[in-house]
């Protein structure tokens, strides 16, 4: 157990499921939007991945560069951004595998969700993976309560922004990203729904 997690990390387990699919190529460029304290990129440093990421968080962000240059000195530090998602500096198409993990749940309404989705597509380039996985209405809907601008009151006390399937449906139709993998959504114990979105940028 300790040798996996030094080599996986904390990763996202439909991440790693992304991974043994062989969907994120060998010489893939990633950015993970949102990237917290790295728990998705430590094996992405270690195999050698052209990685970049952003936090709006400070310490998140030297967390993740010290992170870095232990396990992939070769990476410049300003692969490692301060950065919110919706103002992300990275240039148009720059990355093959755009990592979204927990993060788009967090806006404070519509127009904040659409900029930081519209961040990351982006600085996806063409036929580049949207991975996302985000809290969602999917299976609870009788028991979560709208507090306003698109964000809702869950079972277990939390406060989230929440998408339909519906409105995923229609937001990869509106970018133009193609669905690799049906929508998934986790449901745990009618407290929160979690679902996986991933799509190919077409």
């Amino acid at each position: 157990m300790t040798d996996l997690q030094s080599q996986f990390g904390q990763i996202d387990i439909y991440l790693f499921d992304q991974l043994l699919r062989g969907r994120v190529a060998p010489d893939a460029r990633i950015c993970d939007a949102g990237c917290g304290s790295g728990r998705n990129l430590v094996y992405l440093l270690r195999a050698g991945y052209d990685v970049r990421a952003v936090d709006a968080d400070p310490s998140a962000i030297a967390s993740v560069r010290s992170l870095a240059a232990t396990l992939a000195p070769q990476l410049p530090a300003d692969n490692f951004r301060v950065e919110a998602v919706e103002s992300m500096s990275f240039e148009d198409r720059s990355v093959d595998v755009l990592i979204s993990s927990a993060v788009l749940h967090f806006a404070r309404d519509d127009r904040h969700f659409e900029a930081m989705l519209q961040a990351c597509w982006r600085v996806l380039d063409r036929h580049g993976l949207f991975f996302c996985r985000l809290a969602s209405s999917i299976g609870i809907e009788s028991l979560v309560r709208p507090v306003g601008s698109g964000r809702f009151l869950l079972p277990d006390g939390s406060e989230r922004y929440l998408v339909t399937e519906a409105r995923l449906m229609a937001l990869a139709a509106q970018l133009g990203g193609e669905l690799i993998d049906p929508l998934k959504t986790t449901l745990v114990q009618n407290q929160r729904s979690m679902t996986t979105w991933v799509m190919r940028k077409v």
